[in-house]
């Protein structure tokens, strides 16, 4: 076990903030197979706790159902390591840009689906996959975990309606559509009435969208959605009256001609 910055000029050396260090396990001589065997469960989508006992560097591996914090004792170390967290987007427009933008540096791997050609044409953010293919198909193949954040962005009910109920399916920890309060409502019933989907089960999907921030511009609702994501992602609970809707009907906002003040 190695420690660094207990001193200033250490602090300085590595980059460290003031009064910070950093402690660090050195495997001089780690387990192939038992690398190799992690790898591939976390090829394969996999969650797994990985502990190394400190006296002699003997690793366990096991199963694991969810996240959790490293535990680290004078006798253990022992991590949890899953694959990484995912971000679908529904629709190429420029909200999607600055959300795969964002999610890109948040440690997110964005894939954007949009079968429209006027859109995927001029589509060019580093770091972010494109695929073209109906979206509801598209969410089928990604096969969405609970690492996975599907968001739909066209407000084209084709695309976004079918796409959403395949992620209603899945695991996935996020699923979220844009759209005003009066038309989430009407897709709630859209998917309740035609498509059998239980009021219940569409208790999951995040609509309309993000929390309340008085966002207007593309980039401030994409802060809106993030903010959001990674709130549910490190298991924050958003209070009630900090989403879109709610935080409508309280402040009476009436529609977006009205300019209402937020701090």
């Amino acid at each position: 076990m190695l420690t660094y910055g207990v001193s200033s000029e250490e602090a300085h050396r590595f980059g460290l903030p003031c009064g910070g260090t950093i402690e660090l396990m050195a495997e001089p001589n780690p387990q192939l197979k038992s690398l190799e065997r992690l790898v591939d469960v976390l090829t394969h989508g996999g969650l797994v706790h990985r502990r190394v006992r400190v006296s002699d560097g003997e690793v366990t591996l096991t199963k694991a159902e969810n996240p959790a914090e490293l535990v680290a004792t004078i006798e253990y170390v022992i991590n949890t390591f899953g694959p990484e967290y995912r971000m679908l987007l529904i629709g190429a427009g420029q909200l999607t840009e600055y959300l795969a933008t964002m999610a890109s540096f948040c440690g997110f791997s964005v894939t954007v689906c949009d079968p429209r050609v006027e859109y995927t044409d001029s589509w060019a953010v580093p770091r972010v996959s494109l695929t073209k293919g109906m979206p509801d198909d598209e969410v089928v193949l990604f096969r969405p975990d609970r690492r996975t954040a599907v968001i739909a962005l066209t407000h084209d009910p084709k695309l976004d309606d079918l796409a959403l109920l395949e992620a209603l399916k899945s695991e996935a920890f996020y699923v979220g559509a844009i759209g005003s309060r009066r038309n989430s409502e009407n897709r709630r019933q859209r998917m309740h009435e035609h498509f059998d989907i239980a009021l219940n089960d569409l208790e999951k999907l995040r609509a309309p969208v993000g929390v309340f921030i008085g966002s207007k511009t593309p980039s401030e609702i994409a802060v809106s959605i993030m903010a959001e994501v990674l709130a549910v992602k490190n298991a924050v609970q958003v209070p009630r009256e900090m989403l879109v809707a709610p935080a409508k009907e309280m402040m009476n906002v009436q529609g977006p001609n009205k300019r209402t003040t937020v701090s």
